[in-house]
């Protein structure tokens, strides 16, 4: 998909974003890649798939088309470190993940090459995040975000040891409700799915930007180990088996914040 996002638009207080899932690189940008580059070893694979269930709670899905080595919309533009003294990424990654260099030494992009890129594809996602979400909340008195991400589950350079299956991120409970985090918290541990809440992976810029419960704007980052639905032995490939399974208990989350939300 090379359109910058794609919006399905619904009725109801949920939106799902998935800034990660796209893979569309331009030509001259992708022939600069190294091979990993151009494998787009990182990308959110098939997160936006998990939530097959959107139409029917009436969520608003938000996703991206471009890939994240484009530019990455769930960073600071400012260049803030989302997790200070731990490696990570920013907002033109010239590094996988796993530490592989994405351009050849001096071929990395310089700052007016990001400032196009910003303009082109970064901008426009975000004002049409927050348009949804005021949309929203001038509809229903509150909004609900999902900030939907998967990545691979083992990554010495970034976490030790494997992943947990479902990892919930409230910037340390600073972007959504206690009562709506509990909630979620709760809908998880009656998954057989392994969980943390707000552990390496707190929230990326989305969910701190965004998430504002004194406005009624309530974040909670969804980050999925992808070995949890992903093909055995595969990095890329989708297992509809264990895809059902975890997509059921990613159902009860929603499920459990709209039934307490509506009570209010």
């Amino acid at each position: 998909m090379s359109t910058i996002y794609e919006l399905v638009r619904g009725d109801g207080p949920l939106l799902i974003s998935a800034p990660h899932v796209g893979t569309y690189l331009p030509d001259d940008l992708a022939a600069r890649l190294t091979p990993p580059g151009r494998a787009l070893v990182d990308t959110d694979w098939y997160a936006d798939r998990l939530y097959p269930f959107a139409a029917d709670l009436g969520a608003t899905v938000l996703r991206a088309g471009w890939s994240r080595y484009a530019i990455d919309l769930n960073r600071d533009p400012a260049g803030a470190s989302l997790y200070p003294g731990a490696r990570t990424t920013g907002l033109v990654a010239t590094e996988t993940f796993e530490g592989e260099p994405l351009y050849a030494p001096g071929d990395e992009p310089s700052d007016d090459e990001i400032r196009v890129r910003r303009a082109l594809c970064f901008d426009p996602y975000h004002d049409a995040l927050a348009d949804e979400l005021e949309r929203i909340r001038a509809a229903h008195g509150y909004a609900l975000l999902i900030d939907a991400h998967s990545i691979w589950g083992r990554l010495p350079l970034l976490f030790d040891g494997e992943l947990p299956e479902i990892n919930l991120g409230t910037n340390s409970g600073r972007s959504c409700d206690p009562d709506l985090i509990a909630a979620a918290v709760g809908a998880v541990a009656a998954s057989p799915f392994s969980h943390v809440l707000d552990g390496r992976f707190k929230g990326g810029y989305i969910t701190r930007r965004y998430g504002a419960p004194e406005k009624s704007i309530h974040v909670l980052q969804i980050e999925i180990n992808q070995r949890a639905y992903l093909a055995d032995g595969s990095r890329t490939a989708w297992d509809d088996a264990k895809a059902e399974r975890l997509s059921h208990a990613l159902r009860a989350v929603c499920e459990a914040l709209l039934f307490l939300v509506a009570k209010r």
